[in-house]
């Protein structure tokens, strides 16, 4: 049995509310979809073996394996398990996007067609074994959407029997099935034995079991670690960081040979950002809108100090675009960022208007307590330069309202990707997803910009469609709607002799390869 826990809780084991890692990562050994991502985020196969994807980039055809079942069930004849055929996406797919569901991840079928006849998805099946998804136009990040964990095939019968009790009930088709579940207290999963996967010739998963606890204190669950009673942990609280990990991110001696130190890069940019729309008479935002004036703030910190010092070398410094490591078809490094630059900063400053800072107004910057050591690390260096900060510190769901509704001028921000596609983060400066609706929270507007990204999303070749993306992320960089503070990592710890725990960039834990 694989020990792990859970410090956020589970709200809900339904494919179709799987939001956040804990849900997440509980779905992912459950259920499975047409297709999924492998450790370098590549799109692979999983119930569909083979797809095909029209000259016009607007109509899907899936071919389903024949040996994939349902767990067993009480809701099946003689409580087996029956095969997965295509209807039952149809069937899945068309849940997620009804409104009376109100699905978190509803938005996945938006670039689906809708027929005309019977206001459903326009999603077909031929037979039992083929499917065809129509979309609305060309959308290239789509089959990426489609391993989320959203777009897990459900059973009709066990969602019509179980109803709002699927939640706790599931009925899926992945590596583990359900057995027990104690909220807040313990969640145990069971080894699928009519599992389709294989590796090697061997039947996956290797291990029996999966119990998740749910101690809230992350404290105490690292204590837990320690005494062997978890085989796994994800993340480092500041309350144990630097006890276990140097300042360049390595295990302190007295850990070494005990457990093994898994870091890796994670789709999630931690930035600064700018409301890019000025109001008549506000004076400290004029500033702001110069362009020059968000370069010298940008080029007035050294990120690898402050990663080394505050978060013990975790993090990757952001020197480049907006989209981060990990994305193994982009490569960050193709675009140039802000470093360092102190001559650059008095430069810009005497050019916008206020050498050394002289009458350049206080600006406030909008934080929540877990990232304020870092913004007090930058009012610090920016204040060397006579540019002084106002920092404003924030409960975190009250700041993400006050960004949403662009009702901050300089605010903290992160951006962690829903799939593994540039196009993720690249969406956030689309002048057509200005905040609320959208998740452009700066209303950064540049029509180059938008011809761009709108030239990419028609664009079927993948080698031209990263050099867009790269031009589109350089061309953010040069207007400096935010300032990237750097890239973050995933940190793992796994106890010894424990193998196979898969990672990949978006931090999903899968565990169907594991043996112990």
């Amino acid at each position: 049995m694989f020990y792990f826990n859970e410090s956020a809780g589970i709200s809900s084991l339904d494919p179709a509310f799987a939001r956040d890692n804990a849900n997440i990562w509980a779905v992912n050994q459950l259920f499975n979809g047409l297709v999924q991502t492998d450790s370098n985020m590549n799109i692979t196969p999983c119930i569909a073996h083979s797809w095909e994807i029209s000259g016009d980039g607007k109509v899907y055809t899936f071919h389903l394996r024949n040996d994939v079942y349902f767990h067993d069930d009480d809701v099946f004849p003689q409580h087996k398990g029956r095969k997965v055929v295509a209807a039952d996406f149809i069937y899945s797919f068309n849940r997620l996007a009804d409104p009376l569901v109100a699905a978190s991840g509803s938005w996945v079928m938006g670039q689906v067609a809708v027929d005309e006849y019977n206001k459903h998805l326009a999603i077909s099946a031929s037979d039992d074994s083929t499917l065809e998804i129509r979309l609305k136009k060309n959308h290239p990040p789509f089959i990426s959407m489609l391993a989320m964990q959203y777009c897990c095939v459900v059973p009709g019968e066990a969602i019509i029997k179980y109803g709002k009790d699927f939640r706790s009930h599931p009925v899926g088709t992945g590596p583990f099935r359900f057995s027990y579940w104690k909220e807040s207290e313990q969640l145990v999963l069971l080894r699928n034995e009519h599992y389709f996967e294989k590796e090697n010739g061997i039947q996956l998963p290797f291990l029996d079991a999966i119990s998740i606890s749910f101690i809230r204190d992350k404290q105490a669950a690292f204590m837990e670690f320690l005494q062997g009673r978890l085989d796994f942990i994800s993340g480092l609280d500041a309350s144990f960081r630097d006890a276990l990990l140097t300042p360049d991110g390595k295990l302190m001696k007295n850990f070494r040979g005990k457990f093994e130190l898994q870091i890796h890069p994670y789709l999630n940019t931690e930035y600064l950002g700018f409301l890019m729309e000025s109001s008549p008479g506000e004076k400290e935002l004029q500033p702001l809108q110069q362009k020059k004036i968000r370069q010298a703030l940008n080029m007035g910190f050294d990120r690898q100090l402050m990663i080394t010092y505050l978060r013990n070398g975790i993090g990757i410094s952001g020197l480049h675009g907006f989209v981060p490591y990990g994305i193994s078809s982009f490569n960050p490094e193709k675009v140039e960022g802000y470093h360092y630059d102190p001559i650059a900063v008095k430069r810009l400053l005497t050019e916008a208007g206020f050498p050394d800072g002289v009458g350049l107004p206080e600006i406030s910057l909008s934080t929540t307590g877990s990232y304020l050591d870092l913004c007090q690390f930058m009012q610090k260096q920016l204040s060397v330069f006579g540019i002084k900060i106002k920092l404003d510190v924030n409960q975190p769901g009250q700041h993400r309202e006050l960004v949403s509704k662009q009702k901050l001028k300089f605010f903290r921000g992160s951006w962690v990707a829903d799939y593994a596609d540039p196009e993720n983060y690249l969406a956030v400066f689309y002048s057509k997803n200005f905040a609320p609706s959208g998740p452009n929270y700066t209303h950064y507007n540049n029509p180059h910009f938008d011809s761009l990204y709108e030239h990419a999303m028609s664009e079927r070749i993948d080698s031209i469609r990263m050099n867009l993306y790269s031009e589109m992320d350089q061309t953010v960089m040069e207007d400096a709607p935010v300032i990237v503070l750097y890239y973050d990592q995933i940190v793992r710890l796994i106890q010894r002799g424990i193998t196979d725990v898969g990672i990949n960039s978006s931090n999903l834990l899968t565990l169907k390869r594991c043996r112990k």
